[in-house]
């Protein structure tokens, strides 16, 4: 990297941008510390406006983040998802990143209301409840409270819970997950969420609610809640194809 900025064609904030954006990208873990704006001007002799201008737009880029009197630090790139069934465990890892889980509950209960609907349980029916909260690259990323057909699974909760339950229940069970039904909204965090997540109360949050199915018998309801700031969910979206029309 060059140790000065350079009079030139290219402005100096740019010129700055690009050298925090390779240090931010490259030689710095997330959570780390930027230089302070003092150390910034006096190593590459610019000014003031400069140095803010650069930093701003990487904060507005998603690289940096600002913390209130503490400084910039180098930001938790958020994980970027296609929209797609499949475990996190298995999703985490296509993706490059290192998966791990906190079991948080693993109970046999009577499920909520909603889902005692969705599984097509009697009211009075319990079901396994598995609540486990997710990393990537040891960060948290989300948070999943599952409910599980407890005919369908038995034993379930005997099982290492802090992998993929979808493998358990192709391998063990023989009864692998082909699709699911997904609504996902924002949401603003609750305090328990907040505290599990890293953030604050109030912060967005995505909340999908899923009900996955083996052949037509849905044997899985799940809420789970995700960082907006570290979780982004990719789609591809098609033109559906025009249909004909009768004249008469």
């Amino acid at each position: 990297m060059p140790a000065r900025i350079t009079e030139g064609a290219v402005p100096k904030h740019e010129q700055l941008r690009r050298i925090l954006l390779e240090l931010a990208t490259d030689r710095l873990h997330p959570g780390s510390a930027i230089p302070s704006e003092r150390q910034l001007i006096a190593e590459y002799g610019v000014s003031r406006i400069t140095v803010r201008q650069a930093l701003g737009q990487l904060v507005n880029e998603g690289y940096l983040t600002r913390v209130r009197g503490k400084g910039t630090f180098v930001a938790h790139r958020p994980v970027q998802s296609t929209l797609h069934l499949a475990s996190f465990t298995e999703e985490m890892r296509a993706l490059g990143h290192v998966p791990a889980t906190v079991v948080l509950v693993r109970e046999e209960a009577i499920p909520p209301v909603g889902t005692v609907a969705a599984l097509h349980l009697a009211d009075d029916e319990p079901a396994f409840h598995v609540k486990r909260l997710r990393l990537a690259d040891g960060v948290p990323v989300s948070i999943d409270d599952a409910w599980f057909v407890r005919s369908v699974m038995p034993g379930l909760l005997d099982h290492d819970l802090s992998g993929s339950i979808y493998s358990l229940a192709a391998v063990e069970y023989g009864t692998p997950i082909v699709h699911a039904q997904q609504t996902v909204a924002a949401d603003p965090a609750s305090d328990d969420v907040a505290t599990l997540l890293g953030t604050r109360t109030g912060a967005p949050v995505l909340v999908f609610d899923r009900v996955s199915f083996s052949e037509t018998e849905p044997v899985e309801h799940t809420r789970s809640w995700y960082r907006s700031d570290r979780y982004r969910v990719q789609m591809e979206v098609r033109a559906s194809a025009p249909r004909a029309v009768a004249l008469t």
